[in-house]
């Protein structure tokens, strides 16, 4: 299993209605410091992923897209859908 395959097993496994950060991600792939890896990984997904990629924030618990952008307004979106304010 390569890394970004570790990284996806990973955000598979967040629940619903919960967020992870980068950098728990990259631990609980046993892959630590790779915080930017993983964001770099979550931006290149596939556009028919099924991945809850908007369950990972960054490690203030905020949402890394521009602020108002569209990816920022969708994220923010679904995981208000969620029960995440």
């Amino acid at each position: 299993m390569d890394n970004k395959e570790k990284i996806w097993l990973v955000v598979n496994q967040i629940p619903k209605g919960k967020v992870a950060s980068y950098g728990q991600i990259a631990k609980l792939a046993q892959l630590p410091g790779y915080a930017r890896f993983v964001g770099t990984t979550m931006k290149n997904l596939p556009s028919d992923s099924k991945l809850p990629w908007h369950r990972v924030a960054n490690s203030a618990g905020k949402l890394s897209f521009p602020k108002d952008s569209s990816k920022y307004l969708q994220q923010k979106s679904l995981l208000e859908a969620e029960g995440v304010v």
